[in-house]
């Protein structure tokens, strides 16, 4: 039973990051597209982090 807590716990984790991850992608476009260096800058850098 604890094992599959862990397990679905773990998948959830897992999803969270994947949408994060996602999320911070789609931001990094809209910026690239409207040319906001200091947002493009500011997203990269989070991007790195998060990695």
């Amino acid at each position: 039973m604890n094992q599959s807590r862990l397990q679905r716990a773990r998948k959830a984790q897992e999803a969270h990051r994947e949408n994060i991850q996602r999320n911070l992608e789609h931001r990094l476009q809209v910026a690239r597209a409207k040319g906001d260096e200091q947002l493009i800058r500011q997203l990269e850098a989070e991007s790195r982090y998060s990695s």
